[in-house]
Parts: structure tokens; C-alpha cells; sequence
């Protein structure tokens, strides 16, 4: 039995041990000596960090990660996962106490020396919503950032979105009127590929150089769902962070790991 089938195996005795619902959660726990590169824990039930921490790092009362910033929405540690909360629109505060802002949900590694990279996790959706601050969009559901230099300049590789496609993107600096908080989206690859909300999923990104740009591929539920070489990558061959941004949608995720390549 292979590692990815005994892991897959595990996880599905505890999430059925468990009783999982729409509203539950669950914990993995797997050998220290799995992931030697990135592998945050989620423990005790708190606000791991949220966008405030992230504006205002000195201030007092600011939820501090080793691991994450999270430059928009609430981190929580929930049963051993990370969830999103409730997605809403509003200012967090330092404790996030009246509203979450993860409606849009941006969560990075504070990492950024990740070059030939693969990000594995395991993660369960709800439903895309809808706040009076994010009307619904194609896009709304789920992706893993490869390579985040900055809000600008990332990978972005969709693997849950309303309309049902999966996607990679390649963001660098642009000045254009559709540019989005200062970077323009390139699509590299398209397809189409749904994943059932309220269940279990595990889901794997890799990003590796090769002679001809950098090699990117999605799999989920252990099937490759899209792969493409981006040919123009330009200083998106370099390393740089790994990370989640979802939107409208609440997210749980765990045993999340990133190895290099």
C-alpha cells in the first residue's frame, strides 16, 4: 500500500468515526516524520490570525502566526483544522468577534522559499454564498497560490469554483484598468471539474521549473484534473510562498503540507 493510499485510508476511518455534518469538523494527526518542509498544526480552538494582525502587527491584541498571514479575512483553528468561519463582509477588529471578512479569504505562508514545490491537503466546502460587499461570481469556491511574491505576482490554481471549472492562473504587476489590486490574471490552463461540497476531498498542486517554463498540475481525490507548462512564467520561476484564497465559501482544511520538489 502506497503512502497516499494509507493516508486516504486513515483519514476516511476518522472522518466516518467521527460523524461529520455540514456544520462538523474533524482532526488528522499524522507522523512528525511525514513533511519535513511546511506543515502547520492546527491545535486549540482560538483565532489563529486575521487581516487585522496583518495591518496592524504591532498593535496590541493582534493574533500572531508563525506560519500564516492572512492579508484578507479570519484564520480559526477548529478540531484540529483550519476553517475559514462563516464567510460575511466587516471590519474583523482584533478578534474577529462580529465579523470574520472571509468573504474574501486570502491566507499566505510566511515562507516565501518555496521553488519546485507539491502542497497537499485535505480540505470540505460548503456551498458559495453571497455578501452585499461580493455579488456571486464564476470564481467563488476555492484555490491554492503557488510561488506568492505578492498580491501582484502568483499562481493560482483553482480547484473549486461555482461554475464548476478548474483553472490555473498565472497574476503578475499590471497597470491595466481590469487589473486587480495592481496585478492582471493570465489563464495558462482550463478545464472542467466539480467536486461535491460538504464532503471530504483531498486535494495536491505542484509547480516545478523545467527548459520551457514551469511545470504546473492539479489533482484532486488522487486524479490529475488539469496540468499545463507556463511558457512565460517571467519572475514566477523564482520561489516564493504557498497558500489558500477562497471565496464567498467556508472552508475547513487540514493536514496541510508543502514539500519541495
Amino acid at each position: 500500500m502506497d503512502e497516499l493510499t494509507r493516508r486516504q485510508l486513515l483519514w476516511s476511518g476518522a472522518a466516518a468515526g467521527l460523524g461529520l455534518t455540514a456544520a462538523g469538523v474533524g482532526v488528522w494527526e499524522s507522523s512528525d516524520d511525514d513533511f519535513p518542509d511546511f506543515r502547520p498544526r492546527f491545535g486549540t480552538e482560538r483565532l489563529v490570525t486575521n487581516e487585522w494582525a496583518y495591518r496592524n502587527p504591532a498593535g496590541r491584541g493582534a493574533h500572531w502566526s508563525s506560519d500564516w498571514l492572512a492579508t484578507s479575512g479570519s484564520l480559526f483553528a477548529r478540531g484540529g483544522l483550519g476553517w475559514t468561519g462563516r464567510p460575511d463582509a466587516g471590519p474583523t477588529g482584533p478578534d474577529s468577534a462580529s465579523a470574520t471578512d472571509s468573504a474574501v479569504f486570502r491566507l499566505v505562508s510566511r515562507r516565501r522559499d518555496f521553488g519546485p514545490v507539491t502542497v497537499s491537503f485535505r480540505v470540505r466546502l460548503r456551498p458559495p454564498v453571497t455578501t452585499v460587499r461580493t455579488p456571486k461570481q464564476d470564481w467563488d469556491g476555492a484555490h491554492i497560490w503557488l510561488r506568492y511574491h505578492s498580491p501582484q505576482e502568483l499562481y493560482a490554481l483553482s480547484f473549486s469554483r461555482r461554475d464548476g471549472s478548474v483553472v490555473i492562473k498565472r497574476k503578475v504587476p499590471s497597470h491595466e484598468a481590469e487589473s486587480v489590486d495592481g496585478g492582471g490574471y493570465a489563464t495558462v490552463a482550463e478545464g472542467r471539474h466539480s467536486i461535491g461540497y460538504d464532503h471530504w476531498h483531498h486535494v495536491e498542486a505542484t509547480a516545478v521549473n523545467t527548459s520551457s517554463g514551469v511545470r504546473l498540475s492539479l489533482a484532486v481525490d488522487g486524479s490529475e484534473v488539469l496540468q499545463a507548462v507556463d511558457r512565460t512564467p517571467g519572475p514566477l520561476t523564482a520561489p516564493g510562498g504557498v497558500g489558500l484564497r477562497v471565496d464567498n465559501t467556508e472552508l475547513w482544511f487540514g493536514d496541510f503540507w508543502a514539500r519541495k520538489a
